[in-house]
């Protein structure tokens, strides 16, 4: 009996080993049930991107239509009065900072709002960066003769796994026409291990994650090549299964592993 206790011990440690083998545990994204668009897939946007609560931004000032930039120097800013007339401007009265100076960027709080200069409390959230830059310039207009303003989002990203299993990478987009070929090369191209038949792009929608799946291993695919990346992506290159190497590793650690309970239980055995 005191045997036969001994064994159900070695025999349920090794059926627990053997149930939590590793095999290809880094593979993400598996199953099924969930719907994968192969057809008809938009290589371009759909909407245009919109601000969003935890985004930050920079933005430039222009007046008289663009003629004049509001500038910043040594705590004394040059730029044009409401009038139209150039003058000096101290301190906080001013701060309109242009992309290359400063580099202060501005964040949308959780609440949706942004502290702006002179203007406080702004709200853009649900805007395209067309119509907050629309709202800011009409806002500023108070203050400024024919104002102009350009904004740009400076935390747009994507995550990129390029196939090496859980390895993966984010992607800044800076240019409003990044393509998947692109963040596939600023993430460092893919993975000798991954699979260009099966790249999955998920992306984020009002309704949830839609998933895409391009095929690039022929010619046939490089329309994919060009396909914008849109901010928040997931794009998702499956690797290939490590099947044999894998395998033979965990074959090789439950066998030692069994040849070292089999020999406690001889010991056991001939107590």
């Amino acid at each position: 009996m005191k045997i036969s206790k001994h064994l159900s011990i070695y025999v349920i440690f090794c059926l627990v080993t053997l149930t939590s083998c590793g095999i290809n545990s880094d593979i993400m994204f598996r199953g099924k049930g969930v719907e994968v668009i192969r057809e008809n897939i938009p290589l371009y946007a759909d909407e245009a991107y919109v601000l969003a609560p935890d985004d930050r931004f920079y933005f430039s000032l222009f007046v008289n239509d663009g003629k004049r930039q509001l500038d910043m120097r040594a705590g004394v800013e040059m730029g044009v009065t409401p009038d139209g007339a150039q003058g000096v401007m101290q301190g906080n009265q001013m701060m309109m900072m242009a992309r290359g100076g400063m580099g202060i960027d501005y964040l949308i709080n959780p609440d949706g709002n942004v502290q702006l200069p002179i203007l406080g409390k702004v709200n853009l959230t649900g805007l395209t960066i067309e119509q907050a830059q629309d709202t800011l310039a009409q806002m500023y207009a108070i203050e400024y003769n024919k104002p102009f303003v350009q904004l740009e989002v400076t935390n747009r990203r994507a995550v990129v796994f390029t196939g090496g299993g859980g390895r993966a990478s984010v992607v800044p987009i800076t240019n409003n026409n990044t393509t998947l070929m692109e963040a596939l090369a600023l993430a460092g191209g893919v993975d000798t291990r991954g699979r260009v038949k099966k790249i999955k792009i998920m992306r984020r929608t009002s309704e949830g994650r839609v998933i895409y799946e391009v095929d690039m291993s022929t010619l046939a695919g490089l329309k994919y090549a060009d396909m914008i990346v849109q901010a928040n992506d997931y794009i998702y290159v499956q690797p290939v299964p490590y099947i044999g190497r894998e395998l033979l590793a965990e074959v090789s650690a439950i066998t030692s592993l069994l040849t070292s309970s089999i020999f406690l239980y001889s010991l056991i055995s001939n107590d």
